[in-house]
């Protein structure tokens, strides 16, 4: 029979999320704790995705916690061996790994009205806890589109977020679908391998240089002699990033002298006009992620790439057809096509109050308060989630400020004693969703004439934050109790464990 552990928080997820959760529960003292993992080690994203090329486009000073500053950076744009290994750094650094519970799969958890606690059925056992932290991410789960005759391809398929190391690229005709961050990452690497590389193009992104360079060794012993320098370096890198917001969320139209360097970036490496023509957006800078690459347009350049700027529209047999009906005969299809953003997978697995899950409360749109909290699920908090997103600085800066949040969440809970919980008003989660959008609009994401990922089906963007990382920090420094509901238990209420043991008993 699998274990039964009760704690006070569970965490789902070890990414930058999940972790930097562990360490704010120690850090507040608490230490009855568990993280739960799918996977067989902490990372996240940055285990997940390990393709070729694989780097983060935010400065790596400004892309680590405050707390765990990090002198030995080996490049201004750390790849992902450096970041995966930061985090497992953190990991130790701060006794997380006790706390650990990998190879857990987070199945289901409901919520139990009469025990006000999370009641979670992992792959790896059961748990219950009083607070459940949702750290999954909006990155973790690949998403492939639906291709007619995909599934009888008959050579090899796989996504950008799980690359197959086993397999050789060298001398194949392989198809990439997508030309989103990473895809314009791995073209440059495999393209120099490969025997042919077609490119399924269906939106051009911008694409800005990428000024990246190797740290010295001299600054690197300067930030370990004098920290300060390091947080001075930080400083300045957010104090640039927060002055640019104004332009993304508020004048657009500031943009204009930024797309011209765009513009001229292309012209510089494109020599061909039909292929710099096929290469050019045709939107507002910006209302896609702006992506960082020296070596992309150099790579598209070559004889043997072809760009269709069309999207993949069916395969048959080893023949991968485009929707303006060009064809190509390839040994390999990759996908680079994102991510189930705003779907949010786990919404799925997770049951509230009223016995539906978060993904049908949420089917006329995803809605919660500051980021974390959601109408029907008491004592259930989320780390990146929805409009948390940036569009041009670091998400370690938006998982802090909602760290700062959940810490403040567990402080009161512990200041109204006794077994309770705290359920946010719809009231303020509906007041809080219409100022969200009505800022939305003016923004590039919005009006920039692109449709991206960070719009769901309804043309809302639920993803990204239209403000500035310190205006979040702001309104989240601490919870505001007049936004929830105080949700007491029954006196006849069961004790955590023997509440486990009678659903164990009724199960036999």
């Amino acid at each position: 029979m699998a274990k039964h552990e009760h704690v006070r928080v569970a965490v789902i997820g070890s990414g930058f999320g999940g972790i930097g959760a562990a360490v704010r529960l120690r850090r507040e003292g608490i230490t009855d704790f568990v993280v739960l993992e799918r996977a067989d080690s902490v990372g996240g994203a940055w285990r997940d995705n390990s393709y070729p090329g694989c780097a983060c486009d935010v400065p790596s000073h400004l892309y680590s916690f405050s707390f765990a500053p990090n002198p030995d950076w080996p490049r201004t744009f750390s790849g992902q061996r450096h970041i995966r290994a930061y985090l497992e750094h953190v990991t130790d650094t701060f006794g997380i790994r006790p706390h650990l519970r990998l190879n857990h799969e987070m199945l289901k958890a409901r919520w139990d009205a009469e025990a006000l606690r999370w009641e979670i059925e992992t792959s790896g056992g059961t748990f219950s806890a009083e607070v459940l932290v949702s750290a999954a991410g909006p990155l973790s789960d690949p998403k492939i589109p639906d291709i007619p005759g995909l599934a009888d391809f008959p050579g090899k398929v796989f996504h950008s977020a799980r690359w197959d190391h086993d397999y050789d690229l060298r001398g194949k005709r392989v198809a990439m679908v997508g030309t989103g961050a990473s895809a314009i990452q791995i073209v440059p690497e495999i393209q120099r391998e490969v025997g042919r590389l077609t490119l399924f193009q269906r939106t051009p992104p911008w694409v800005m240089p990428r000024m990246d360079r190797a740290i010295s060794g001299i600054e690197r012993r300067l930030h370990r002699a004098l920290p300060v320098t390091a947080t001075l370096r930080r400083g300045i890198l957010w104090g640039i990033r927060e002055l640019q917001v104004g332009a993304f969320t508020k004048h657009p139209g500031e943009l204009g002298l930024v797309e011209k360097l765009a513009k001229a970036n292309i012209a510089r490496s494109v020599k061909d006009p039909e292929l710099r023509a096929r290469l050019t957006p045709s939107y507002r800078i910006g209302c896609k992620r702006i992506l960082l690459s020296n070596t992309y347009y150099p790579a598209l350049a070559q004889p043997n790439v072809d760009v269709v700027a069309s999207g993949l529209r069916e395969v048959r047999g080893s023949t991968v057809v485009a929707a303006d009906g060009s064809e190509a005969e390839v040994d390999a299809i990759v996908f680079g096509t994102g991510f189930h953003v705003t779907e949010i997978p786990i919404a799925e697995r997770v049951v509230g109050a009223e016995g539906h899950t978060l993904a049908e409360s949420w089917k006329d749109g995803v809605q919660v308060l500051r980021g974390a909290t959601a109408g029907g699920f008491p004592n259930l908090m989320m780390i990146i989630g929805p409009n948390t997103g940036l569009g041009n600085s670091s998400m370690i800066l938006m998982i802090e400020s909602q760290l700062n949040y959940m810490a403040d969440y567990l402080r009161q809970l512990n200041v109204l004693g006794g077994r309770a919980a705290l359920a946010v008003r719809p009231s303020a989660v509906n007041a809080w969703n219409r100022k969200v959008q009505s800022r939305m609009e003016r923004t590039v994401w919005k009006a920039g004439g692109c449709d991206s990922w960070y719009l769901d089906a309804n043309g809302r963007n639920t993803t990204l934050w239209p403000g500035t990382t310190a205006e979040f920090r702001r309104e989240t420094r601490q919870v505001d109790l007049s936004e929830y509901e105080v949700i007491r238990a029954p006196r006849t209420a069961p004790a955590p464990r023997r509440t486990a043991e009678k659903k164990k008993e009724a199960a036999q």
